[in-house]
């Protein structure tokens, strides 16, 4: 799990986006626990890692966050600034092109 701690490091804010890009409006605990599911839990991504991510994303102009109730309960949903979509796009294109990249020189060496 280390190992992938150091390889989220660089990559969550992307991963954010583009879970928010695919599935519209989501709250902290709900893309942790997407993220677990579509990744088989090999990354388990924790509230205290993503909440200070979400905040930074959304003073950066690129969330907006909503907060409404659900079950009785308050909970801020996070979903995408249409108007810096564009940024968003180029953001999500730039890692899939570099993890590409990377897969071909994995390819290479193995």
């Amino acid at each position: 799990m280390d190992s992938n701690k150091k390889f989220l490091n660089g990559t969550l804010n992307t991963i954010l986006l583009a879970l928010l890009k695919e599935n519209g409006k989501m709250y902290g605990y709900e893309i942790c626990q997407l993220t677990k599911a579509k990744t088989d839990n090999t990354i388990l991504l924790t509230e205290g890692a993503i909440y200070p991510a979400l905040h930074r994303l959304e003073k950066d102009g690129l969330l907006l966050s909503s907060k409404e109730k659900a079950n009785g309960r308050t909970r801020k949903y996070y979903s995408l600034n249409s108007s810096a979509s564009h940024k968003i796009d180029s953001q999500i294109a730039l890692l899939s092109q570099f993890t590409g990249h990377l897969q071909s020189l994995l390819n290479l060496t193995a």
